[in-house]
C-alpha cells in the first residue's frame, strides 16, 4: 500500500470550510462575530435577539428591524399540539437533551416549510426554532416535575420568557441580565463539534430541522455542551472552597478529566470568560451564596499554575445558572436554546453555496484476506 496522507486526530488544525459567519482571533484571544468583537456586544448591552438577528442577517438590525424581529419571534412562541402531545408522553425520568432532540425532530414534521431549502425559508425556519425551542425546553421540565406549562409572555424578551416558563414567577433583571449575556455568549463558535456536525448533514440537503436535531445530538455529549453540566457536578463533588485545591491536585495526580477548563482554539483563555464571570458575579451578590464561585476561582487557580490550563465558558456559566436556581440537567438545553441561531447561520451558509462534505479517512485494517465458505471457517 502507499504511503497514507498525513492524520490530524480529531481533525486539530484541520481547515475544514469557510465562513463569514464567525472567527477566533487566536493573536488577540478574540472572537468575532460577522465583524463584531464578542465583547463589545455583551459590554455595550446588546440583547440576544439583536445577536441572533446578526447571526442570521449578517448586520445588526435597527430599531425598526430589531422591533419586526422580536414581532416574529412573539408570533411563533407557540408548540404544535402533536409536539406538545410528545412531550407529555415523555417517561418523566427522560433527560431534557433527549427530550428537547426529539422536540426539535417533530417540530420539522410539523412545519409546512420544512422541505424548502431555500434560504428565505430557512429563515423563517430559523426564527420559528428560536421561537419553540425555549417552550420545548421549559414543556418538558414543567412536564417532568408534574406542573402545568407557564404560556410565554408577549411583554417578554427570550431570556427573560425562558426564565418565566421555568418557573413561573417575574424573573428579577439580575437573573435576566445573566441570562441574556449567556445565551449571546453560547450562541456561536465557529466549526465547533456540532456545529460542523450540523453542517454535514445541511451539506447533502437535509432539512433545517434534521440539521439542528443532528446539532442537538453533538451538543449534548459531556466533551461539548455537556459540558457545563460536569462542571457544575464537579464543584457540588468538591463542596467547599476548603476542598478545591486538594480535590483539582488529586484529579491531576490521578488524571481525571477536569469540566470546564481548556479548549482547543483558546492558548491564552477563552475570551468568552470575564463577561460570564461578571454576570454571575452579580448572581450571586444578588443571591447571597458565593461558594460556588470561590471553588471555581481556586480552581483556576490551581489549573493555572500546575497544569497552564485556563477555565473555559462552561465553568462560570455553570455556578451562574446554578445561582439562578436552574437544575443542572436544564444547562445544556439553555445552551440550545441559544446555539439555534448560530447552527441556523451555517446551515443557511452551508445550503446558499453548497457542497457535500465528505472527507477521506486512512484505512487501518487488515488486507489480503481469502475468503472462505461458511462451512470451512
Amino acid at each position: 500500500m502507499s504511503e497514507a496522507p498525513t492524520y490530524s486526530p480529531g481533525l486539530a488544525g484541520v481547515i475544514a470550510g469557510e465562513s463569514a459567519i464567525s472567527c477566533i482571533d487566536v493573536e488577540r484571544n478574540k472572537l468575532n462575530m460577522r465583524g463584531y468583537d464578542l465583547v463589545d456586544l455583551t459590554e455595550g448591552g446588546a440583547s440576544f435577539e439583536e445577536v441572533a438577528y446578526l447571526l442570521l442577517h449578517d448586520d445588526l438590525p435597527n430599531a425598526g428591524q430589531l422591533a419586526a424581529f422580536c414581532d416574529a419571534l412573539t408570533v411563533e412562541r407557540h408548540l404544535p399540539d402533536p409536539v406538545v402531545q410528545m412531550i407529555n408522553a415523555a417517561p418523566k425520568s427522560a433527560h431534557p437533551m433527549a427530550l428537547l432532540r426529539t422536540a426539535v425532530s417533530s417540530l420539522g414534521y410539523c412545519d409546512i416549510e420544512a422541505e424548502d431549502n431555500s434560504h428565505e425559508a430557512n429563515v423563517r425556519k430559523a426564527v420559528r426554532l428560536l421561537a419553540k425551542v425555549p417552550l420545548a425546553i421549559a414543556a418538558g421540565h414543567r412536564n417532568a416535575q408534574g406542573l402545568e406549562p407557564v404560556e410565554p409572555r408577549d411583554d417578554l424578551g427570550l431570556a427573560a420568557n425562558l426564565l418565566y416558563m421555568l418557573r413561573g414567577d417575574d424573573p428579577q433583571p439580575y437573573a435576566v441580565d445573566a441570562m441574556n449575556v449567556s445565551l449571546i455568549l453560547y450562541s456561536e463558535h465557529g466549526y465547533n463539534a456540532s456545529t460542523f456536525a450540523a453542517r454535514v448533514a445541511a451539506s447533502t440537503l437535509a432539512d433545517m430541522h434534521a440539521a439542528i436535531t443532528v446539532g442537538v445530538a453533538t451538543l449534548g455529549g459531556p466533551l461539548h455542551g455537556g459540558a457545563n453540566e460536569a462542571a457544575m457536578e464537579m464543584m457540588l463533588e468538591i463542596g467547599t472552597p476548603d476542598n478545591a485545591r486538594a480535590w483539582v491536585m488529586d484529579a491531576l495526580e490521578s488524571k481525571r478529566k477536569i469540566m470546564g477548563f481548556g479548549h482547543r482554539e483558546y492558548k491564552s483563555g477563552d475570551s468568552r470568560v470575564p463577561a460570564m464571570k461578571q454576570a454571575g458575579q452579580l448572581v450571586l451578590e444578588a443571591t447571597g451564596e458565593d461558594r460556588w464561585r470561590q471553588i471555581a476561582e481556586i480552581a483556576e487557580e490551581t489549573m493555572l499554575s500546575e497544569k497552564g490550563i485556563f477555565p473555559n465558558l462552561d465553568l462560570p456559566c455553570a455556578y451562574t445558572y446554578y445561582g439562578l436556581d436552574i437544575p443542572i440537567p436544564l444547562f445544556t438545553p439553555i445552551f440550545v436554546a441559544s446555539r439555534v441561531s448560530g447552527w441556523a447561520a451555517h446551515v443557511i451558509e452551508q445550503q446558499d453555496n453548497n457542497r457535500l462534505i465528505r472527507p477521506n479517512h486512512n484505512y487501518t485494517g487488515p488486507v489480503g484476506r481469502t475468503f472462505k465458505p461458511v462451512d470451512q471457517r
